[in-house]
């Protein structure tokens, strides 16, 4: 998981990186935080401290504290972070493939997504609760993706002309919650689910 726009200072208030340039060095650093911080919290959650962040990442805590002043901040810049790249993914799908195969496509792109966060999504409802800016932001950056993702589909007559972008997305997620629930096949449970999903998204006879 990417930081977004490399080089660049944090908003820790919204989570989004403002135009402000950093130092060469500086953005090494963030980088690597933001790449330690998203492993540690989809496989720690809560568990994983802000010391052993800064260890993965190979810097000091006073470095890891300057860029990001409170653990929360650096939750929300990884979870924005993660679902920057699932748009810039959906919006080269809409560029090289067929409206409904760049949706179904986008949409396993999605589930895969929010499997690797893993107890990020935990953490991410704490934040959200105290940040409704940045909740609303995020809502706006993904379901804005799926919105044009189906309407591509709808009008090549590729999707059921009923189906919304809320509906799409809970049942992805619906879907990767059920196949957590199964250790050792996740990988072929959650494949097969999804494609039972996007079959029943398809147009009707």
């Amino acid at each position: 998981m990417s930081a977004p726009e490399s080089g660049t200072a944090v908003d820790v208030a919204s989570g989004v990186a403002p135009a402000r340039p950093m130092r060469a060095d500086a953005r090494r650093n963030y980088e690597r935080l933001v790449s330690a911080a998203a492993e540690a919290f989809a496989e720690r959650g809560e568990r994983a401290s802000m010391d052993e962040i800064a260890k993965r990442a190979g810097v000091g805590a006073g470095t890891l504290y300057r860029h990001f002043p409170a653990r929360e901040d650096l939750v929300a810049v990884v979870y924005r972070g993660g679902l920057e790249e699932t748009c810039a993914k959906g919006r080269a799908l809409l560029a090289e493939r067929e409206p409904g195969d760049a949706l179904y496509a986008w949409l396993e792109v999605m589930a895969l997504h929010w499997r690797a966060i893993g107890e990020l999504r935990t953490l991410m409802s704490a934040v959200f609760a105290e940040r409704g800016d940045l909740k609303e932001s995020c809502h706006d950056l993904i379901f804005g993706m799926a919105d044009e993702l189906i309407d591509d589909a709808k009008a090549a007559g590729t999707v059921r002309g009923d189906l919304t972008a809320p509906e799409a997305l809970r049942l992805v997620h619906a879907t990767v919650v059920a196949c957590e629930s199964k250790p050792g096949t996740v990988e072929v449970a959650l494949e097969r689910m999804l494609e039972l999903v996007t079959d029943g998204l398809r147009p009707r006879d």
